[in-house]
């Protein structure tokens, strides 16, 4: 008998709680019951409300639910990993608590599955509830990154997947801080297909990725799978330079060979501001990643579990 794990992040999920794990717990019961056995890890993520005391309440009545309850708020991804580190599934899939991704396509990858697929990820057809601007967003990011990265990451897709052990195993090797789940899961290679779904909108409660968490992902994904920006620096320095290379030659002749040395002032003006503000935007760039080298370096755990639940069962 095979046994499935899903991981389900959570941060302030009160509101739509009781109502993912019934629909969890329903698409399990449509699964041959003598080939699979499934558990279920919620992962509490730092929650202001009362999630991890729910998350008590349903392990105390099933033995197939487990908990894991952080001792702050970590993030998402990390949320994701941790879960995908506690679990003993010979497949996991990794799945929202906010019902937008519905459980039930959760049947059809497990079918891809059992036809020797490693991951099996949810494409989304139409995405309900969104604004338009979110839509764009996601939309162009997904093009965009795939045209920095070597990595060929599938489009409209988030974290909605499930992972074979073997897959799981070489993904859980990479112990980098700034995580990119979708993506390294791509990295890794493997049979990967999909399952196309629409995508519906929250059940309840509101949206745990605002632009300011879409900017910071948007930036982990960049800079984790992508050089190009180093590359787009070096190139506007080296234009730059050919641009002050041609001034300072315009500055010597003036000197040299006219009497007008005012009429300079301009351009001057011009190229100081404008190769200042390209060394600082150069300098930017290279801060970025400086920056995460310091934070890969410091080897702090990627998270603190303060509790685990139901896993003595």
């Amino acid at each position: 008998m095979k046994l499935i794990s899903i991981v389900v992040p959570c941060f302030n999920e009160q509101e739509v709680f009781d109502e993912t794990y019934k629909r969890l717990t329903e698409t399990f019961e449509h699964l041959d019951k003598s080939k699979y056995t499934y558990e279920i890890i919620f992962v509490n993520d730092g929650s202001k409300d009362n999630t991890i005391d729910l998350i008590q309440k349903v392990i105390n009545s099933d033995s197939r639910v487990k908990g894991i309850n952080f001792s702050r708020n970590f993030g998402h991804q990390i949320a994701i990993t941790a879960g995908l580190d506690n679990c003993k599934g010979d497949a996991a899939v990794v799945i929202d608590a906010d019902l937008q991704d519905p459980p039930s396509v959760i049947l059809e990858m497990v079918k891809k599955w059992e036809e020797g697929y490693d991951v099996i990820f949810g494409k989304r057809r139409e995405r309900a509830g969104e604004s338009t601007f979110k839509l764009l967003t996601a939309k162009w990011f997904y093009r965009f990154i795939n045209r920095l990265s070597d990595v060929d990451m599938p489009l409209d897709t988030g974290d909605f997947r499930l992972m074979d052990r073997n897959a799981l195993n070489q993904f859980l090797k990479m112990r980098e801080t700034y995580r990119f789940v979708r993506g390294m899961v791509a990295w890794i290679g493997f049979r990967q297909t999909f399952v196309e779904y629409d995508r519906e909108s929250r059940f309840a409660g509101t949206t745990k990725y605002p632009l300011k968490k879409m900017l910071r992902l948007a930036s982990d994904a960049i800079l984790s799978f992508s050089n190009t920006p180093l590359k787009v620096a070096t190139f506007v320095g080296f234009i730059t330079s050919i641009g002050a290379f041609f001034g300072i030659i315009y500055s010597l002749y003036m000197r040299l060979f006219t009497d007008d040395f005012v009429e300079g002032w301009t351009l001057l003006m011009i190229s100081v501001l404008l190769i200042g503000g390209i060394i600082l935007l150069v300098l930017g760039i290279i801060g970025e990643y400086v920056g995460r080298i310091y934070g890969e370096i410091k080897q702090r755990p990627l998270y603190i579990i303060q509790d685990k639940l139901g896993f003595d069962k």
